[in-house]
């Protein structure tokens, strides 16, 4: 590959790690190998230049406690998987820590003596110095999920697209699990997405995206190599277009 095909395609990305991912092959919790490999997958990018932003999301840890929440009040159980995203995000800050990387965590949930709270100004500067900067507890309110804190953050740092980083390689016709015949979409307009009634990310946060003009990379973070090939401009996972 030559300086010129090594170049990235973006100076500055949201990536979007869901707290499943970090599960591995465990039935809930965090794989610490499974995390060490999703690190190095996002070092070898950062070490390219790019400026990265990450949203974790909290299923991995809320899904061992959720059938206590069963009943509970909505805002309250939102909370609690907020709670779950901090936890997340402060296991990938050491993961990369022990990766050689230089990351923050900043929270949306005023918890000063664990994290950062989010501040835009210093998320922007962390960036520019080449910190990683991890965006944990989704937007802090109840009702709106990680998609949507991915979408928003992506949109208030500049980023110039959402990587949304999935156990399946792309946005597919149908769910390649029950139908054998679905196809890999490579590119896909916001409009023709909506038109298909796909389910790229919750409608909130797909709107978001779509009126900021902010294009979606559907991708699989297990699949070794895929974040930098997206990054590169290649063709890889699903790119919903404007």
């Amino acid at each position: 590959m030559t300086a010129a095909e090594a170049t990235p395609k973006f100076k500055r990305i949201l990536l979007k790690i869901s707290g499943e991912a970090l599960m591995g092959a465990d039935a809930y919790g965090i794989n610490r190998q499974t995390i060490s490999e999703i690190v190095e997958e996002i070092k070898s990018v950062v070490d390219m230049g790019v400026q990265v932003g990450i949203v974790i999301g909290g299923g991995n840890i809320f899904r061992g406690v959720a059938p206590a929440a069963t009943g509970m009040d909505r805002a309250q159980a939102d909370y609690m998987g907020m709670l779950a995203t901090v936890m997340n995000g402060l296991a990938l800050h050491d993961a990369m820590r022990i990766a050689g990387m230089v990351s923050r965590v900043q929270s949306a949930l005023s918890i000063e003596q664990v994290v950062e709270p989010y501040i835009r100004g210093k998320a922007i500067r962390y960036l520019e110095q080449g910190r990683t900067v991890i965006f944990a507890a989704g937007t802090g309110n109840p009702f709106f999920t990680t998609d949507t804190a991915a979408a928003l953050r992506g949109a208030e740092i500049g980023a110039e697209i959402v990587l949304k980083a999935t156990k399946v390689d792309g946005i597919y016709t149908a769910d390649p699990k029950k139908d054998p015949g679905a196809t890999r979409y490579d590119r896909i307009s916001f409009n023709e997405a909506i038109s298909q009634n796909l389910a790229v990310m919750d409608a909130t946060a797909f709107a978001l995206c779509r009126d900021q003009k902010l294009p979606i990379n559907v991708f699989s973070i297990f699949k070794q190599g895929a974040l930098k090939r997206v990054v590169l401009g290649e063709n890889e996972g699903t790119l919903v277009y404007c």
